[in-house]
């Protein structure tokens, strides 16, 4: 029960929460409240003194509203509701003597700055403080930090607000910054000055202020006024962050995070954020041909003549759907090969996910209920790898007081974890337990591909699925791929897996799919966005969009349609999924019953209700799945390499800095006693 109590804000009285802060109320009020260090997802450090509020019949002096809550006011004389002022003349007063005092030793930098157009201490020197300065003494300078390739420092124009420490060491969980020194002598740096590790540093670009943080790839390459800005989605993991994409003409100069309370609050990965740069490089923009052992430039026509010829003439047509494939290329891949009498399989690292279950390859857990969750269990998964984001959400829960266990390898994942084992016996034996002291509780059992990819992966998931129905918990199934469940939910699986799909088979259609080798022998028809394993290994080659240079929906790990947007074009003759699907469909004189992608989604949406509802999770009917018996061994995570894990982070510069960085530090000599 919420205890709602009435203030009056600026002469208006509203009922707000008696736990928030003046700073929550007044924003619930609609009143803007300037600050630097407070942020709604950090703990309160106080320091920064820009919020300064007036507190009526209190002490005779500004309060700050960050760290004084609605339930300490004090009500008037004769029991009025308790009254507080943002506007008086003791609020402006004081707000022009605190950035007064924040510019003493701020650099003069704006016009070189690059945050300069986006910059918090900018718009509110505007905004609330004074045109002139009282300070004639020289201003004190502090050297630069080497935090890596991805944060730039200036720390000079530093105003100690202290976010970014915050970030790093509480959601994060990875104590790498602090402050050091007194007074004038005070300085954030890192420790030891050492370079940063976490996999979510970049998140502290967008915290600071200032142009203290700044990106390093993205530095003075463009201004915020000549981007066009496109809403869209993630696809380097399946947790589908909401993200923003810039863009200067036709090239994708930056990732920003969207705040979505329900996926990723407002945080993204560094894969996620500075994966732009393999967006340009190893791009295929044109179609080629396999003649004589070598692949050729060709052109459309030949290109969809030479496929379609293949397919017509095949005893067997296997699909594949690739890790970053949108739900209607998947659809149109398996509407042609099955007319074609063909099979398509979209489990291409072989899990045994149950078809047409989607409590079994989705489960019944939103991202959402880890949050509240009381006891969490992994089951061979590595969150901080394959969904660096969500780890920070299980964090917050563990530091709520939630019980976190793995079955599965031991890794450092920023937080307090009970080892139950690394292998199947040590599950058999979890699930034998006695469970039944967790009913009544909240609680989500996480299982991850690295679990399910083995001969045994369906008794391991009955055996998951046991585990959570013992316990009362929600199940979530962690993918790996962004496009995994939506294909799902489209139909693209055959029975039998992968193999089933792939025997007999003398024509291969792989659609993006380049984390698989395909054995010599068949024709492949290779569909994608980069020059990867998969085009290597193809007799024709049609170039196709990236996730950035086409519209699509994409289904994520919860099972929530979520959809992509176009932010700019593909490179040369490249063409989009679908249109490529549509166009070799005529072709091979099996035409697709569509036109356009919106007959196409009338068409997906008929057979797959459940993607109607765009960022809503539908709730899934429990179907347990049927036991096989486990076999032995540990499990080990899916993704070997963090930072290489699909073709356009293979395609990136600095993602293969970040790579060979992470493998040194792994590989980091260890002092002898």
């Amino acid at each position: 029960m919420t205890d709602m109590r009435t203030i009056i804000i600026d002469g208006k009285e509203h009922e707000v929460d008696s736990a928030m802060t003046l700073i929550q109320a007044c924003e619930e009020a609609g009143i803007e409240i300037p600050r630097f260090c407070y942020h709604e997802r950090l703990s309160i450090a106080g320091n920064c003194r820009m919020c300064l509020v007036e507190v009526v019949g209190g002490p005779p002096k500004p309060a700050a509203s960050c760290a004084m809550q609605v339930k300490d006011m004090r009500p008037g004389k004769n029991g009025e509701p308790p009254e507080i002022k943002t506007n008086s003349p003791m609020v402006k007063k004081a707000r022009e003597g605190v950035m007064e005092f924040l510019l003493i030793n701020h650099p003069l930098d704006c016009p070189i700055c690059d945050q300069g157009g986006e910059c918090d201490l900018q718009d509110q020197a505007m905004a609330y403080g004074v045109d002139f300065s009282r300070y004639r003494e020289p201003k004190r300078a502090v050297e630069d930090l080497d935090l890596g390739p991805l944060v730039e420092t200036h720390m000079t124009r530093c105003i100690s607000c202290t976010r970014c420490v915050r970030f790093i060491t509480e959601v994060a969980g990875m104590p790498e910054l602090g402050q050091t020194g007194r007074g004038e002598d005070a300085e954030i740096t890192s420790y030891l000055g050492q370079t940063l590790e976490s996999e979510m540093q970049g998140n502290i670009i967008d915290l600071c202020p200032v142009g203290a943080l700044v990106s390093k790839p993205y530095a003075f390459t463009a201004r915020p006024w000549e981007l066009t800005k496109t809403e869209s989605i993630d696809v380097m993991d399946a947790l589908g962050s909401s993200i923003r994409v810039d863009c200067k003409g036709r090239e994708v100069m930056r990732f920003l995070p969207r705040n979505h309370d329900g996926v990723n609050e407002e945080w993204i990965s560094d894969k996620t954020r500075f994966v732009w740069d393999g967006l340009r490089r190893q791009r295929l923009d044109k179609p080629y041909i396999r003649k004589n052992g070598k692949l050729t430039p060709a052109t459309w026509p030949e290109a969809l003549s030479a496929a379609a010829s293949a397919m017509k003439g095949a005893k067997k047509v296997a699909g594949l759907v690739g890790d970053l494939a949108p739900v209607e290329a998947a659809y149109g891949l398996k509407t042609l090969v099955e007319s074609l009498g063909g099979n398509v399989e979209s489990r291409v690292d072989g899990a045994k996910l149950p078809a047409g279950n989607r409590s079994g390859y989705v489960g019944t857990a939103s991202i959402e209920d880890v949050d509240m969750a009381d006891s969490i269990v992994l089951i061979g998964t590595n969150p901080r790898h394959e969904a660096p984001v969500l780890n920070a959400r299980i964090r917050k829960a563990w530091l709520n007081g939630a019980q976190v266990s793995r079955v599965g390898q031991p890794d450092d994942l920023t937080f307090d974890v009970e080892e139950l084992g690394t292998g199947r016996d040590s599950l058999s034996k979890f699930a034998d337990k006695d469970h039944s002291d967790k009913k009544g509780t909240a609680g989500v059992v996480i299982v991850g591909q690295g679990a399910l990819t083995g001969d045994d992966g369906a008794a391991v998931l009955a055996t998951a699925m046991k585990i959570a129905e013992a316990s009362g918990a929600k199940l979530m199934v962690l993918h790996t791929a962004a496009s995994r469940v939506g294909a799902m939910d489209a139909g693209a699986v055959t029975e039998g897996g992968l193999e089933a799909a792939l025997d007999g088979a003398d024509v291969i259609y792989n659609l993006g799919a380049d984390e698989i080798q395909i054995a010599d022998g068949a024709f492949v028809i290779y569909q994608g966005s980069h020059g990867d394993r998969g085009a290597h290994r193809a007799d024709v080659i049609l170039p196709a969009a990236a996730y950035t240079e086409e519209q699509g929906l994409f289904v994520n790990t919860e099972g929530r349609p979520q959809m992509a947007l176009r932010a700019s074009f593909p490179p040369g003759e490249a063409k989009e999924n679908w249109a490529i699907l549509r166009a070799l469909s005529a072709e091979a004189g099996k035409t697709l019953p569509w036109d356009s992608l919106a007959q196409l989604r009338q068409k997906l949406v008929a057979d797959a209700p459940q993607l109607k509802g765009i960022d809503s999770v539908p709730e899934n009917e429990w179907q347990a799945v049927e036991a096989g018996k486990l076999g032995d061994g540990d499990f080990v995570s899916p993704v070997s390499d963090f930072w290489l894990s699909n073709p356009i982070a293979r395609a990136s510069e600095l993602m293969a800095e970040l790579s060979r960085r992470a493998k040194e530090r792994a590989e980091a000599p260890i002092a002898a006693e």
